[in-house]
């Protein structure tokens, strides 16, 4: 097998599945360290030598998510030489070859810590780029992408194109949101580029900002203000304070755009201070003898000797039909 003309082919054959440049990116790279390790032609991999190439990955110190990720793209290679290109080899990777991984609740800023970060932004670009993510929870990627004409400021609402998984959806624009937004466009230079964040100085001057470069300026304010802070953080805490504003699931679902909803729910473990009103609520109606006194009265003046007698009756014939 000539194992150069057949990852050309793959890349082709995921170019046609629609998938995203990055996306490709990292399916090739996984397959060129995993055919760059194998000392035998991969036809011949066994099960027992994909084992063995998860404990060489281990050793690197790799993340058990960074792992499966690559015996993933491993896997799909195989399999499209199997199933597209019909040829005679079976899949080594199989599914209890992946690791099992730990599920950490995502991590959120608390109002201080909020309110200590943004109080270090000075410049009205950097302030725009956050507030979106805080309040939009727009991912790092989406912010870096979006252009001009996605954002309706009177309608406070932006639409994000191609966001992961290659969907669009519409986010709304908080007040607080939509002036920092403005006040950041009012003074954006005249460039025709209509990605609406640009570089500011340097070489690359009215150039859209990178996402390595809008993870850097966090990571300058998270130094500076000593706040412990990532452009995901601040998605994470978008989605944490709505949850505490009794928001519905499927809102915040909708405006993050997760495909599964137990996605969102993972929010719901995090800090809910909806659950700790519910429960000391919930507590004080236990513990206030008067309260349960109370539920216990209207509990006989709702079943009177007429609708007790009427329930038993419709028990015994459901059983009757049983």
């Amino acid at each position: 097998m000539n194992m150069t003309n057949s990852i050309i082919e793959f890349r082709r054959y995921l170019k046609r599945r629609n998938y995203s440049v990055h996306t490709i990116k990292n399916y090739l790279h996984s397959i060129k360290q995993f055919v760059v390790w194998v000392d035998m032609p991969i036809e011949k991999v066994t099960y027992d030598k994909v084992s063995t190439y998860i404990d060489h990955l281990m050793k690197k110190r790799l993340s058990v998510q960074t792992i499966n990720s690559n015996l993933y793209r491993v896997k799909a290679f195989y399999n499209y030489l199997h199933y597209e290109r019909q040829l005679p080899i079976s899949v080594p990777v199989k599914t209890n070859n992946r690791l099992r991984t730990p599920k950490p609740l995502p991590q959120f800023l608390r109002d201080e810590d909020v309110k200590r970060l943004f109080k270090f932004v000075k410049r009205p670009r950097d302030y725009a780029i956050f507030m979106i993510m805080l309040r939009c929870g727009l991912r790092v990627e989406e912010v870096a992408n979006l252009s001009k004409r996605a954002i309706d400021l009177k309608r406070k609402r932006l639409v994000v194109y191609n966001g992961k998984g290659k969907k669009d959806r519409v986010a709304l624009i908080s007040d607080d949101a939509r002036k920092a937004l403005s006040k950041y466009l009012k003074l954006r230079s005249h460039s025709r580029v209509q990605r609406v964040f640009l570089v500011q100085k340097g070489i690359y001057k009215d150039k859209p900002i990178s996402v390595r470069g809008i993870q850097k300026r966090i990571e300058y304010y998270a130094k500076k203000s000593g706040v412990k802070v990532s452009c995901h953080r601040l998605r994470h805490t978008m989605a944490t304070q709505m949850l505490n504003a009794d928001a519905d699931m499927v809102t915040i679902q909708d405006l993050l755009g997760h495909s599964r909803i137990a996605t969102t729910e993972r929010y719901s473990k995090v800090s809910n201070v909806k659950v700790q009103r519910d429960y000391h609520k919930a507590m004080r109606f236990i513990t206030d003898e008067s309260l349960a006194k109370q539920l216990v009265g209207d509990y006989k003046k709702f079943f009177t000797e007429e609708k007790r007698l009427l329930v038993s009756n419709h028990i015994i014939e459901n059983s009757s039909e049983d």
